[in-house]
This record gives structure tokens, sequence and C-alpha cells, in this order.
């Protein structure tokens, strides 16, 4: 049974096969303006790393800011 996540994906394909500029007006897209969800779907692991990341980083900026 696909979930609500691959039946999107699976139309997202089925439409880049139907027409292909698609494709790149996505990446045209998220290269200006990126793509959060793509943080999202990695597994555990990578869930760590970027929230570590993100952590560092607000970090940082709160020890620059005094």
């Amino acid at each position: 049974m696909m979930n609500q996540r691959d039946k999107e994906e699976q139309r997202k394909i089925d439409e880049y096969k139907k027409n292909p500029l698609i494709n790149f007006s996505d990446s045209i897209n998220r290269s200006m303006t990126g793509d959060l969800g793509a943080l999202t779907k990695g597994g555990c692991l990578h869930k760590i790393i970027i929230t570590g990341i993100i952590t560092a980083l607000l970090f940082f900026l709160s020890r620059c800011s005094n």
C-alpha cells in the first residue's frame, strides 16, 4: 500500500514523463528559492545531521551577536 508521499512522488514522475520541461522549470525555481522539503526526506541519520548543523549555526549566531 502506497502512502501519501509515495503517491505524490509517482504523480511527479508521471508529470515529468508527460512534459520534460517541468523538470527544468522546477530545477530553476529550486535553485532560486531552495527546496526545504528535501531536508526532511532523508533517513534518521540524515535528520540528526541536519538538526546538528542547524543547532550549531544558531549557537554560533547567538554567540556572535553579543
